[in-house]
């Protein structure tokens, strides 16, 4: 049986300088990765797949150099596109994400409901599976597009899904059939 293992980026550094696409992993964040690598290490997997979004890639990196195993970034594994969001309130913002993730049929916020990020990165999953037909699979994401697909493939609500998930955080699906196998919700 292959795996797909959907992962959670690590913990960054918040800027309201920059928007959220942009943001760098933390200190505290590129040192959980350490952690991650030995947590994924069982998975043996045989690359690791990344969004092309900063802390993603980074998370990616550092995962796979404590492996010894390549790293690329995909297009399409970014988040829930939600330009000038940013400034919100921590309340705010998990109020919004909230209420994506309950109608994803609706344009809650952002310039993409939640169905269309769903389906955006299910196709990308779908591509970067065949272009590694081999091997279990890390794929280095975001945390509400991870909790769309989960949610869709395993049938499980997805605001207690995302809230739970921590900063790395991975799942760990069967493929094609995607039968969820495992959560690690926090890494730390």
């Amino acid at each position: 049986m292959r795996k797909l293992i959907l992962v959670r980026h690590s913990l960054p550094v918040i800027s309201s300088e920059q928007p959220a696409s942009q943001w760098q992993l933390s200190e505290e964040g590129r040192r959980r990765c350490e952690r991650l690598a030995e947590l994924l290490a069982p998975h043996r997997p045989s690359a690791i797949v990344t969004s092309t979004e900063p802390k993603a890639i980074e998370t990616g990196q550092i995962v796979g150099k404590r492996m010894g195993i390549p790293v690329e970034a995909a297009p399409d594994l970014h988040e829930h596109e939600r330009p000038g969001t940013d400034l919100d309130t921590v309340e705010q913002f998990q109020a919004k994400v909230g209420r994506l993730l309950q109608h994803p049929d609706e344009q809650v916020f952002g310039a993409e409901t939640g169905d269309e990020a769903r389906e955006r990165f299910t196709a990308a999953v779908g591509d970067v599976m065949r272009q590694h037909p081999g091997g279990n699979l890390p794929i280095i994401s975001h945390g509400t597009v991870i909790s769309l697909f989960v949610a869709c493939a395993a049938g499980i609500e997805p605001v207690p899904f995302w809230r739970k998930l921590g900063l790395p955080a991975f799942v760990v699906l069967s493929y094609p059939g995607l039968a969820l196998l495992e959560v690690v919700a926090t890494v730390v």
